[in-house]
C-alpha cells in the first residue's frame, strides 16, 4: 500500500511547526549574499564576485575546503560590532520563523582577529544580537568559540586567552575547519585548559575524517557532543558506544549533501544511526551556503528518507533539547512545548 499523501502533508506541517533547538550553526555561515554585499559596500570591502547572482553560482562545492575558501572571503565584510550584530540577528529572525527555541552558536574568532578585528568587537556584536533575540522572540542561546583546526594549538591557546574577559558570555569551545590531516589530538592541551575553566566541549569529527577521529574527540578531547559524526557508522562498536553513553551527534544533512559527504540525500545514514539508538539531532551548519535553515533540513531529509515518520520527528526534536547545554528548568520547558505541539497534531 502506498503512503497516504495527506499523512505526509501533515508530517511536513509538523516539521515546520514543532519547537526545536539548533546545536550546530556557524554564525558566519548564516551570512546571506544580500547582507554580505550590503556590508561590503558599507565597509568598502571588495568581494571577488560582481553581484549576488555570481556569488550564489559559486556555491557548487566539491569538498569542505572549496566551501571554506568562499566562507572566509565572505567573512571579510564583517568589521564592526554592528556588522556582527546584524548578521546574528538576521539568523535569529529565520530561527524564530523555524520555531527554534534555543540555539548554540558557533563562531570563529581567528577568522576575524587575523584580519585585525578585535575579539571584543566580535563578542560585542554577537552578545547584543543574542540579547535582542531573547527579548524579541524568546529564543535562548549560547556562544561556542571554535578553534580553527588547520591552525596551530598555540594559536588556539592565544585565542582562548583573549576570550577570557568574556568568559561569562561563553558556553563552550569547539573545533572546526578542515578535518583532513588535523586530528583531534592536535588540540588536546587547549581543550584540557577549556575544560578546567568549566566550559562545555564539542568537536567536529567524522565528517570528512574517519570514525577514529570521533573516538579521539571523545577520549582525548573529552567532547560532550560530536558535530557531524556521520562516519561513526564505519565502526559498529563506536556506534554502540554513542548509543550507550547518550552522546549526541549534531548532524547537518543539507551540508553533507552540498559537500559531497553523501552523493544523494537518500543515501544519508541519519535514519540508520537513529534506529541504532544514537542521539541524532538535525541542524543547518552554514545555511546561507548549503541551501536551507533548520526546518528545510528536516523537510528535505524526511522527503529523501520516507522511512522517517512522526515518531522520528519527535525524537529528533527531543534529542536537540536533551543534548543542549541548558538548565534543567529550561530543558523541561522546551520538552513540554514539544509534547504540547505533538498532542495538538495527533
Amino acid at each position: 500500500m502506498s503512503p497516504d499523501p495527506t499523512d505526509r502533508q501533515r508530517l511536513v506541517r509538523l516539521l515546520h511547526e514543532m519547537p526545536k533547538a539548533e546545536l550546530h550553526i556557524h554564525i558566519e555561515g548564516s551570512l546571506e549574499p544580500e547582507l554580505m554585499f550590503e556590508l561590503a559596500a558599507k565597509n568598502g570591502v571588495a568581494l571577488p564576485y560582481p553581484d549576488v547572482e555570481a556569488l550564489r553560482a559559486a556555491y557548487a562545492f566539491h569538498d569542505l575546503q572549496s566551501f571554506l575558501d568562499i566562507y572566509y572571503a565572505g567573512a571579510s565584510v564583517l568589521l564592526t560590532a554592528d556588522d556582527f550584530e546584524a548578521m546574528t540577528f538576521a539568523y535569529f529572525e529565520r530561527a524564530a520563523a523555524d520555531r527554534v527555541m534555543h540555539a548554540e552558536i558557533f563562531f570563529d574568532p581567528q577568522t576575524h582577529t587575523a584580519r585585525g578585528v578585535p575579539l571584543d568587537t566580535v563578542f560585542e556584536g554577537l552578545t547584543r544580537a543574542c540579547a535582542r533575540a531573547e527579548r524579541s522572540f524568546g529564543i535562548t542561546s549560547g556562544l561556542i568559540l571554535c578553534f580553527l583546526r588547520h591552525l596551530s594549538e598555540e594559536e588556539a591557546f592565544s585565542t582562548l586567552e583573549q576570550a577570557l574577559p568574556w568568559r561569562h558570555q561563553l558556553l563552550g569551545v569547539g573545533l572546526d575547519s578542515g578535518e583532513r590531516g588535523n586530528p583531534p589530538e592536535k588540540f588536546a592541551r587547549v581543550f584540557a585548559k577549556a575544560r578546567a575553566l568549566g566550559l562545555h566541549l564539542v568537536a567536529h569529527a567524522g565528517e570528512e575524517g574517519p570514525a577514529e577521529y570521533v573516538r579521539s574527540a571523545l577520549d582525548v578531547l573529552h567532547a560532550e557532543r560530536i558535530d557531524h559524526g556521520v562516519r561513526s557508522i564505519d565502526d559498529p562498536e563506536l556506534v554502540q558506544r554513542l548509543a550507550r553513553e547518550g552522546i549526541a551527534l549534531t548532524v547537518c544533512p543539507l551540508s553533507n549533501l552540498k559537500l559531497r559527504v553523501f552523493d544523494r540525500l537518500s543515501e544519508h545514514n541519519l535514519a540508520v544511526l537513529l534506529r541504532q539508538g544514537v542521539k541524532v539531532t538535525v541542524n543547518s551548519d552554514d545555511p546561507a551556503y548549503f541551501g536551507g535553515y533548520i526546518t528545510q533540513n528536516f523537510v528535505e531529509t524526511f522527503e529523501a528518507l520516507p522511512q522517517l515518520g512522526v515518531d522520528d520527528a519527535y525524537m529528533l526534536a527531543r534529542n536537540s533539547f536533551e543534548a543542549s547545554f541548558v538548565s534543567p528548568e529550561r530543558r523541561r520547558q522546551m520538552i513540554e512545548r514539544l509534547d504540547a505541539a505533538f498532542a495538538e497534531a495527533a
